[in-house]
């Protein structure tokens, strides 16, 4: 029997970024360093020519990833439940939004309209919709690179939750072949370049 933990794994295919789905939150009531984030990246995806795919909603990290988007000159494609559209205020401004019947729905709207997916600190929603795309990329169902922006320590506690699992035994996959911390937005545009 093997003594490592993890098997080894494959060499990722190459999988140019086109579109990017950032997954943050509708919440205004946030510290300033995570709206800042927000912007800062809704900004970059512009100038590098990335798609931003994200919840559709015009309020929070949300509208403001998605209006300095398209402020610099991007393309936003929202997705929103029918439910949600009035509760977090749908974006009327974006490039595209589609509605879907419920939220199982949207997620898996918003992944195939990507080619990456960026997790800027948020709550219930950002953490569900970081773990189903986790979740599908270590039983195969993708293999999107997906990057976790640590800002001011947000995700420190997540990560080691989720060392905690796979020193346990619970993960098949090393966290370090599933996922990407990074702290800044120019670590988010140099990793993605990476990928391209």
């Amino acid at each position: 029997m093997s003594s490592k933990p993890f098997p080894p794994q494959n060499p990722a295919p190459e999988n140019p970024v086109r579109s990017v789905c950032v997954f943050c939150a509708s919440s205004d009531n946030v510290p300033e360093i995570y709206k800042t984030a927000a912007a800062d990246l809704g900004r970059l995806c512009a100038q590098e020519g990335w798609q931003v795919v994200y919840g559709g909603a015009h309020s929070g990290l949300m509208g403001l990833l998605a209006d300095n988007a398209l402020a610099a000159g991007g393309e936003v494609v929202g997705v929103i439940p029918e439910f949600l559209k009035n509760r977090e205020r749908a974006h009327s401004g974006v490039s595209r939004l589609y509605t879907t019947k419920d939220m199982h729905e949207r997620q898996q709207k918003m992944a195939e309209l990507s080619d990456a997916f960026v997790v800027l600190p948020g709550g219930l929603g950002t953490l569900a919709e970081f773990f189903e795309v986790l979740t599908w990329k270590q039983v195969g169902l993708h293999d999107k690179p997906i990057a976790l922006m640590d800002i001011g320590g947000h995700w420190g506690p997540l990560e080691q939750m989720i060392g905690q699992v796979a020193a346990q035994g619970f993960m098949y996959q090393n966290p370090e072949n599933l996922y990407t911390i990074l702290k800044t937005v120019e670590e988010v545009k140099n990793f993605l370049h990476t990928k391209a």
